[in-house]
């Protein structure tokens, strides 16, 4: 609940990414997604694995060229791997491919532009 005088501000800012159109390959084979962020921010880079009338599942954090990984619950770090081969390319490579791999990746990042403040 608000109090009198109490506001919220708030910028949104939609940073665009690009991302593999599709990508097909048969089981127990490697693959992998590209990701190209457009302005290196220092931000962290995460990956989400989204099938149909689900919701995402977080399946990776990439923080910078040569950091480790932070992976999500039952994405091990065996198969699911990223890499970043420049400060704005980022993959997603996912080994020894299952049929319950099959969905649509997402990458993200955020904007530092973005800000939201409370004030009293």
């Amino acid at each position: 609940m608000r109090n009198e005088g109490e506001f919220v501000e708030g910028v949104s800012s939609q940073r665009v990414l690009t991302q593999t159109p599709s990508v097909q390959t048969d089981r127990s084979k490697t693959v992998t997604m590209d990701c190209n962020i457009a302005k290196d921010e220092g931000n962290s880079v995460y990956w989400y694995k989204h099938i149909p009338q689900s919701g995402p599942q977080f399946v990776l954090r990439q923080r910078s060229a040569g950091t480790p990984t932070l992976h999500g619950d039952g994405f091990s770090s065996s198969r699911f791997t990223s890499k970043a081969s420049s400060s704005i390319d980022y993959q997603l490579i996912i080994s020894n491919v299952e049929a319950g791999d099959s969905a649509v990746y997402y990458c993200a990042t955020w904007d530092d532009s973005a800000s939201v403040s409370v004030s009293q």
